[in-house]
């Protein structure tokens, strides 16, 4: 075929065949590299495990990299080496709307995985799957990319613009996810009577997912609308900074409500898609798909009272929609230990109690999820349950900045606790098994609940301390709070490096996750 080569030509062919005949990596090779860039692009984003995959990455990242600018870490330097080492550009007077820029980019890379999850695991049309997790994919890279860009190293406005559009996108991907979800569609109806389905065969949670995303595209413009008069007598500001105003102005209360509402849903979401993953029947799914709809429902209904004159009684109203959702997730729990319970003594006609206990937490990745849903009852729910209780009797006789703590302490550890849940899920559904299974699951597991109850513990410390007396506790608590969350860090950077490492293999466990999802894929 180099017959009538130039001269040239026939060198680069030879130093071809040479740099083959060393066994190069692929890419050193024009043709083959390009292949080998496009074989694991497809990987990464035209498959739902590759696009967990790296939206997860990104999301390590940036807690990584951003976790060092944090108060404990200025403590030690290692905030200022990380500033002056990646020349990042900090003006005190800005803090709140980095930390909003900074929230928003990790909220759209959550949202996007559980997108993701929602996709592959109920019916669909393809093209509604394959726009909702283009749009999502884009919109939140942009996001997350220019906002921290934006926010961290300058302020160049077209970074801005970029980072509105990314969070554009992301809604517009939530509109057409609710289209897909429409439940009264015949072609989705639940023909199973194991499931919660109604005389018609309309699925139940299906409904569910529905209310949720509906609701989560709602509630996201409770965010948007006060970003919008930014520049027009609205300033940035963070919640708990306001809590003890006396008077908030209407979009005040929108921000606040935003905030609470999008963390609430994507708890909520989270819950039905691991419902969905356990394969969650009978009839307490035939009790609990119902409540759960309804609790979104009056939820939502009780934040955005919150922007009208019903906002007296609007707390009133959240509780009563919290309730029907948390007795949902703790129906589900009983269901899936009961289930775990039972297939693990299977074999034995007469169980004893820790061989039941042996059997239920025999693969931390089934138990993690649900195990993390009750310890958050001691850690974020029953805490602000117990404080809108008590506020006034206890929590507003504190200063204020313990009041400060209590509150984002409240809303980072449910949002560490849906973290972890996911973290669950995507092991199962990478393929762990044996040892390294176990090691995963009980990691995250272990460090995470080390974590979160140092950080319960710090934010109720008033209650058994007083302040002269209580440094020696809060270094303690400190230490266990980073080690916790560091070690969890390393546990998840082990598990992107081995999935880094086998993409760079052409018979790589890559290739066959993504075969298995082409033959598996619905066509409607």
């Amino acid at each position: 075929m180099f017959t009538h080569a130039t001269h040239n030509d026939t060198i680069m062919a030879q130093l071809g065949r040479s740099l083959a005949s060393l066994k190069l990596p692929l890419f050193f090779c024009k043709e083959t590299g390009m292949q080998f860039i496009k074989d694991r692009f497809n990987y990464l984003f035209k498959s739902t495990k590759g696009l967990i995959t790296v939206a997860i990455a990104m999301i390590a990242v940036v807690t990584g990299v951003w976790g060092m600018l944090s108060g404990p870490m200025a403590e030690m330097g290692v905030r200022d080496f990380v500033i002056r080492t990646l020349k990042m550009d900090l003006v005190q007077a800005e803090r709140e709307g980095r930390v909003i820029v900074l929230y928003h980019s990790i909220a759209m890379a959550v949202m996007a995985i559980e997108t993701y999850m929602i996709t592959s695991l109920l019916k669909m049309k393809v093209f509604y799957k394959t726009a909702v997790q283009v749009l999502i994919t884009v919109g939140y890279l942009l996001t997350m990319i220019f906002g921290m860009a934006f926010a961290y190293w300058g302020h160049n406005w077209a970074f801005h613009g970029l980072f509105i559009t990314g969070l554009s996108l992301v809604f517009f991907a939530g509109v057409l996810l609710v289209i897909a979800l429409w439940p009264w569609n015949r072609d989705y109806h639940q023909l199973d009577k194991t499931y919660a389905r109604t005389k018609q065969g309309v699925d139940v949670e299906r409904v569910a997912f529905f209310a949720t995303a509906l609701a989560t595209v709602i509630s996201a413009l409770f965010g948007a609308v006060p970003g919008s008069f930014f520049g027009n007598g609205f300033e940035v500001f963070l919640a708990e900074n306001i809590i003890r105003y006396p008077e908030k102005t209407t979009l005040q209360y929108s921000v606040i409500g935003h905030l609470h509402i999008m963390l609430a849903l994507i708890a909520i979401m989270l819950t039905l898609i691991i419902g969905r993953w356990l394969n969650f029947k009978g009839i307490l799914h035939k009790i609990a798909m119902p409540l759960m709809t309804l609790g979104v429902i009056v939820l939502n209904l009780g934040v955005w009272g919150v922007t009208t004159p019903l906002e007296p009684i609007a707390h009133m109203i959240i509780y009563v929609g919290a309730t029907p959702s948390m007795l949902a997730a703790l129906l589900l729990l009983i269901w899936s230990w009961g289930k775990l319970i039972r297939d693990g003594t299977a074999h034995l006609q007469k169980p004893k109690f820790f061989q039941k206990v042996g059997a239920l937490v025999r693969d931390p990745l089934k138990f993690g999820p649900t195990w993390q849903m009750l310890f958050m009852n001691f850690t974020t729910s029953g805490i602000g349950i117990f404080m809108a209780i008590k506020l006034d009797e206890i929590f507003r006789v504190w200063p204020a900045r313990e009041e400060r703590i209590e509150l984002t302490g409240h809303w980072h550890a449910l949002s560490a606790i849906i973290a972890t849940i996911i973290l669950f899920y995507y092991g199962d559904m990478i393929g762990l098994k044996g040892r390294f299974r176990q090691l995963y699951g009980w990691g995250i597991i272990l460090f995470s609940d080390i974590a979160l109850a140092g950080v319960t513990v710090f934010e109720m410390k008033r209650l058994f301390i007083t302040e002269a007396e209580q440094q020696p506790l809060v270094n303690g608590l400190m230490y266990a709070i980073d080690f916790g969350l560091g070690m969890l860090l390393v546990l998840l950077a082990s598990v992107m490096v081995w999935r880094l490492s086998d993409l760079f293999k052409k018979k790589g466990r890559w290739t066959k996750e993504i075969g298995q999802e082409l033959s598996q894929e619905v066509v409607q």
